[in-house]
């Protein structure tokens, strides 16, 4: 499958008129890049400019905002659909008391050498709070080369997180992303094709020949994330892995050819006003689409795009709500140009009157 990439990987040298954000690293050769790129057509800038960072996501824990992103490295491996050029080695945690102010670094909070069953590419995580304790949600592949999804625990938001001896049973591709819902039960949401591998599961078992791509079948509907509610403890699946369908307003599920609206990566789960709001990557079109449940099994009806295209091939984002405000967290390659090289921003996220979200255009006109 071709790629459409809607803007080039090209690293803008104009002055840099300053960083909205701040952070507490010293300047290094990757930040002096960024105070050389070209500001004016971001719509955000950076939260993060000493270190590359991608899919964050973000909560409110103890009043504050914690970032958990994933953290890009440039590691040397060819650049290839399979997506072994993101080949991330550990994950740090960022924290800000309010959108604007200072971002404190954590430190690194777990690395790949800390993982038994550890293969390679750590890519993008998730966490949570319940019982006390903090979860971090990660998809790495196994000794195998099959995406796993693993947890690690802290008593603290900031880490440092000890990984459980296995990955969670059960469990395969990619993108964890775990709900609580007002009742307190959590569920997770994953899956992503592609280098996720979701295609290669289509029959319930691992199949290491299956498509590059999607399932290949454009007339039938797409491949659908999956869903699974977490057992108490939050270290596994309290029941099978389910599908999760995305109808469009006739009610008629998306197609694999419909590239601007199915899913392809990054599910994220968030409430408003008593509706489920599923959010959601289209790839290889670069869309960050929704769709709205009754209940967080879905099905969901497909509602429209959140966010348009930014500069670079991939987009990861996750929605929380602070100080009565809704903010979308995503990334870009303002700062390197690279698709495998990003850096995390913020922007504020909208509702209409009638529940829908008003599409955020990430590059200024």
């Amino acid at each position: 499958m071709k790629k459409k990439l809607r803007f080039p990987y090209a690293l803008a040298f104009l002055a840099l008129a300053g960083i909205s954000c701040q952070n507490n690293s010293k300047k290094t050769g990757q930040q002096t890049a960024q105070e050389t790129a070209d500001t004016s057509k971001f719509l955000s800038q950076p939260l993060v400019t000493d270190l590359f960072s991608a899919d964050p996501s973000a909560h409110v824990f103890e009043g504050k905002i914690y970032i958990y992103p994933s953290h890009d490295i440039d590691a040397g491996t060819p650049e290839n659909d399979n997506g072994d050029h993101f080949d991330m080695r550990d994950y740090h945690v960022y924290s800000m008391d309010s959108i604007g102010g200072k971002v404190t670094d954590h430190g690194v909070v777990l690395k790949k050498e800390d993982i038994p069953w550890a293969g390679r590419q750590l890519w993008a995580p998730d966490a949570a709070f319940k019982n006390g304790k903090y979860y971090l949600y990660f998809p790495m592949k196994d000794k195998e080369d099959i995406f796993r999804i693993g947890v690690a625990t802290s008593d603290k938001p900031y880490g440092p997180f000890k990984p459980e001896a296995t990955p969670i049973a059960g469990s395969y591709s990619m993108d964890p992303a775990v709900f609580t819902d007002t009742d307190g039960t959590s569920y997770m949401y994953f899956g992503g094709i592609w280098g996720g591998q979701l295609q290669k599961w289509e029959n319930g078992k691992f199949n290491k020949n299956g498509s590059m791509t999607d399932s290949q079948k454009e007339e039938e509907p797409a491949l659908r994330p999956r869903i699974a509610k977490m057992s108490a403890d939050m270290l596994s699946f309290a029941e099978p892995v389910k599908e999760i369908k995305i109808l469009d307003k006739e009610g008629k599920e998306l197609l694999t050819k419909d590239h601007d609206r199915r899913f392809f990566e990054a599910a994220w789960m968030h409430k408003y006003n008593g509706k489920y709001y599923l959010s959601y990557s289209t790839g290889d079109t670069h869309f960050i689409c929704y769709a709205i449940g009754d209940n967080p099994y879905g099905p969901f009806t497909y509602q429209g795009v959140i966010l348009e295209p930014v500069q670079g091939w991939t987009n990861h984002h996750s929605i929380v709500e602070h100080k009565g405000k809704w903010w979308i967290f995503y990334h870009d390659t303002q700062i390197s140009g690279k698709t495998h090289l990003r850096n995390i921003k913020v922007a504020e996220l909208k509702y209409n009157p009638d529940g829908t979200i008003q599409t955020i255009n990430p590059m200024r006109k």
